[in-house]
């Protein structure tokens, strides 16, 4: 299976050049632009390997690398442009698992990720995953990556199955286009919220009865969505 990694980094050019590179090296890749966005989509979408930016706007890098090991428990390699022995040290003592100091060649972080992925355990949060969510008719199984209602069966692809999960975990919350935009496809799609609109048309019209007249996944215009459980 390919390994997911999640990209964490402020740095637009840096991101996208880290996520084309481990593409090419055969990875998965995903992207946050700070760490509440990379946790929230790490809880949706467990990845295999983190690198995350120290020096992130927001949460702090280093809080965030805590976070990631104690409540999730995937390996971390994180990245500094600080030239001080400091952030090595305090990354290494709250248990990320290796580090590179910017700037850095393609190749060393390449070869520090293979290793990292080689000698890590499976995810201590891999169970995040296997929890089956049941609203009402409706049963998510993560680990099965299967839907049905009423036992019946809905093919999904990647993308939907993801987005109604990521409203499955809110249910009868609203939840932001943008806040969807940045757990299902990463931080390269914000401002883009067409992306959004058109799969939840394509979900609407696989679980709903009346695609045109939805009501599990109901719209708030100019502030996002939230799933209703029905049936049951």
């Amino acid at each position: 299976m390919t390994k997911h990694i999640l990209v964490v980094d402020d740095d637009t050019l840096l991101r996208r050049s880290l996520a084309l590179n481990l593409e090419r090296a055969g990875y998965r890749a995903s992207t946050a632009a700070n760490a509440e966005d990379a946790l929230a989509a790490a809880r949706l979408n467990l990845p295999d390997l983190v690198i995350l930016d120290i020096g992130l706007p927001g949460m702090d890098g280093l809080d965030a690398l805590r976070r990631f090991k104690e409540q999730l428990g995937v390996p971390v390699i994180f990245l500094t442009a600080r030239r001080r022995n400091l952030d090595q040290v305090v990354g290494l003592e709250l248990g990320a698992d290796d580090y590179v100091t910017k700037p850095f060649d393609i190749d060393v972080l390449l070869a520090r990720v293979k290793t990292v992925l080689r000698r890590a355990e499976p995810p201590l949060g891999a169970s995040l995953q296997t929890v089956t969510i049941a609203l009402g008719d409706l049963i998510i199984d993560p680990a099965a990556h299967t839907v049905s209602i009423g036992g019946k069966f809905i093919e999904l692809t990647r993308r939907e199955f993801d987005l109604l999960y990521a409203l499955a975990v809110r249910p009868n919350q609203m939840v932001s286009v943008d806040q969807l935009l940045a757990q299902v496809w990463g931080a390269e799609y914000q401002g883009q919220p067409q992306v959004v609109y058109v799969h939840i048309r394509w979900l609407r019209q696989k679980i709903e009865a009346d695609p045109d007249h939805p009501t599990r996944i109901l719209s708030a215009r100019g502030v996002g969505y939230r799933l209703l459980p029905q049936g049951g």
